[in-house]
């Protein structure tokens, strides 16, 4: 049984049995309930997910009714995790401080949402690639327009490796891709630049204005942006695992200094909600005051959406529509832990989960559309496709990407098979394929589409519900985005850049030169006897394609030894692979002139041959092409 299928199973079981007592829809307020129901969920989900360890809290009405640890914080000592005291890693949770922080300089008038952002900045100016400049209203909702990246420098195991932020935003600047305000692009770097204007503006390092103006005044006393942490709460850092010969094997505390702002957080369970609470009660807890209830207000409401038929962007936070119900918050994920914070005004509900290893992030994704499946059900009946959409529905069709992804270094090629894939089907729906699943969808409205199992997909929690798609003034289709995403609007891909394309260009320029390597070795002798332009032509060739095969073999043993450490650093042998595409191009280009030189002099055993050694050319050229366009030739990284 799929994993993700777990927790429907499981509700459906215990919705069963409460239905049976008389209670057709269960209630957050019977503790035992609740509890049975969050095991039910959390304890399968992490026994076949692989995850180590994790932790709950749901806050409602502003009391704190369910506070769990599942699993260990150190799997060697047995230590249990306490959600009181076990600290996790919230991953891109940690940026709602970050938010906060800049909302709390807007309402001191010291920081303007609309003023170009290199008005703040000192040591650090954002390119002017685009007209219109950057402001602090596009990095709160990601439109800023910055490429992604990473590798190397975004999370390190070496604390010694940790550079000073100014310094780091100086040295990691992503190209700007598109003009701010249009397509929305999750940027870790443009987070981190908020928080650097942070530090410039109150003349305090960004951790410790943190810990002084949001952890302290709320309480949080089990919580900190320092990295390594602090003496007192190291010892109760629950530990990182991955899995690795049916074992955990624990793996070093993540340094996430370079990019702090965007994810260096380390926190309870209890004291995340502990924040919530504070956003829902207008800024306040315990009579400490974060934010005034006008900020927050400002900061809860939308303020940019691809579609205003789905949830948008607010400051910082996003909205999530989970049975109809409009959730604000924010999920995380660093290597080792996968998180989730959200809050439901309307009902005054918060929850906070986090769980460690490599199948943290299915019990994370499970875990909120469960309750909101259980506690607050909605009954609502599947999309009826329209009749005539076959007329339609092609230019809908293809390959899509998203925006958030790298276009100028070496990570553009490890996304290449990080597509959307959408196709009609003979039901006048269309199918969707994105991470090894598949979804149907019906049109609802123009370009707006809705799933036709959204109940089975709200219970894994792997699929939005609906989907708008953007169209230009020729009426074409160029993108997309999906509901509960708002920070991650896809793009049209054009042929050259899909999967199928570039794998068919590969595989078959690979067998040309394989066939023809093979040729070379078997009928060496013959070749030896040949006149000698023909055999320079020849050796050309089988210059060519050596070194293209090597860039591949070497290239897999390489990347697989060190993938799993390229954020925290680009290795030698990584970098000493790179020589090999170069070498491969100038012999290509030098086979190039060699085929010149073939059909202008008429060597090799006639026109089929010399159609052969063609062959042969614009495979290796076509080679060339794909590391060029995939940022493989050359040494094109920021590390």
């Amino acid at each position: 049984m799929s994993n993700y299928k777990l927790p429907l199973l499981v509700g459906a079981i215990l919705t069963l049995t409460f239905a049976t007592s008389g209670a057709a829809t269960p209630a957050l307020d019977d503790p035992a309930m609740l509890g049975a129901f969050v095991d039910g969920i959390v304890k399968p989900l992490m026994a076949t997910n692989n995850s180590p360890s994790g932790t709950v809290a749901i806050a409602k009405d502003g009391e704190l009714i369910f506070a769990k640890g599942y699993g260990f914080e150190d799997i060697a000592e047995q230590k249990p995790v306490d959600p009181y005291t076990t600290l996790f890693r919230p991953g891109s949770v940690s940026k709602l401080f970050t938010w906060v922080a800049v909302m709390q300089l807007v309402e001191q008038g010291r920081l303007d949402l609309d003023t170009d952002v290199n008005t703040y900045l000192k040591e650090v100016h954002i390119k002017e690639t685009f007209d219109a400049p950057i402001t602090l209203r596009h990095i709160l909702t990601h439109t800023a327009g910055f490429e992604d990246g990473g590798f190397g420098y975004l999370i390190i195991n070496d604390p010694a490796n940790a550079i000073p932020l100014r310094e780091a935003m100086k040295r990691y600047q992503p190209e700007r891709v598109n003009p701010p305000g249009i397509q929305t692009a999750y940027s870790n770097y443009a987070t981190s630049l908020a928080g650097l204007i942070v530090e410039n503006l109150s003349g305090e390092p960004f951790s410790e204005y943190v810990k002084k103006h949001i952890l302290e005044p709320l309480g949080m006393e089990h919580s900190s942006f320092e990295e390594p942490l602090p003496e007192g709460l190291r010892e109760h850092m629950a530990k990182s695992y991955t899995a690795e010969g049916g074992a955990y094997v624990e793996k070093p505390f993540e340094i996430i200094s370079n990019f702090a702002p965007a994810g260096a957080l380390s926190a309870t369970s209890v004291d995340m909600l502990r924040f919530a609470q504070a956003m829902l009660n207008g800024g306040e807890l315990d009579g400490n005051r974060i934010l005034s209830a006008a900020t927050v207000e400002q900061t809860l409401t939308r303020n940019f959406s691809q579609d205003d038929r789905l949830m948008g962007m607010l400051l910082g936070f996003y909205e999530t529509d989970y049975n109809g119900s409009r959730i604000i918050g924010h999920g995380g994920d660093t290597q080792w832990f996968h998180s989730f914070l959200g809050f439901d005004r309307d009902k005054d509900l918060a929850i906070f989960v986090s769980f460690g290893g490599p199948g943290g992030s299915a019990v994370r994704s499970a875990f909120v559309p469960a309750i909101y499946n259980e506690f607050f059900p909605r009954d609502e009946e599947p999309p009826v496709p329209p009749q005539d959409f076959a007329e339609r529905a092609g230019k809908y069709a293809g390959t899509y990407g998203f925006w958030r992804g790298n276009f100028s270094t070496i990570e553009k090629a490890f996304s290449i098979g990080s597509v959307i894939k959408i196709a009609p089907t003979k039901d006048n729906t269309l199918v969707v394929a994105f991470a090894g699943k598949t979804k149907q969808y019906a049109e609802v409205d123009e370009n707006l589409f809705r799933e036709v199992d959204a109940g089975l997909s709200l219970a894994a929690g792997i699929s939005p519900r609906l989907i708008a798609f953007q169209e230009n003034d020729a009426g074409a289709i160029t993108g997309f985005v999906f509901d509960g995403l708002p920070f991650m609007s896809a793009r049209k891909l054009p042929p050259y850049a899909t999967p199928s394309f570039n794998y068919a260009l590969v595989g078959l320029s690979f067998v040309v030169l394989l066939l023809f390597f093979l040729r070379r070795v078997f009928q060496r002798r013959e070749i030896a006897l040949m006149a000698a332009p023909d055999r320079t032509a020849l050796n050309a060739a089988f210059y060519a394609s050596s070194a293209h095969w090597l860039v591949v073999v070497l290239g897999a043993v390489v990347i697989s030894m060190v993938m799993n450490s390229l954020m925290d650093g680009l290795p030698t042998s990584f970098k000493l692979w790179l020589i090999l595409p170069i070498i491969a191009c100038l012999l290509s280009l030098y086979l190039a002139y060699r085929c010149f030189r073939v059909w202008q002099q008429g060597l090799l055993s006639g026109v089929w041959a010399r159609i052969r050694y063609t062959l042969v050319t614009l495979s290796a050229l076509a080679l060339c092409w794909f590391y060029w366009y995939w940022n493989i030739l050359g040494f094109q990284y920021l590390a």
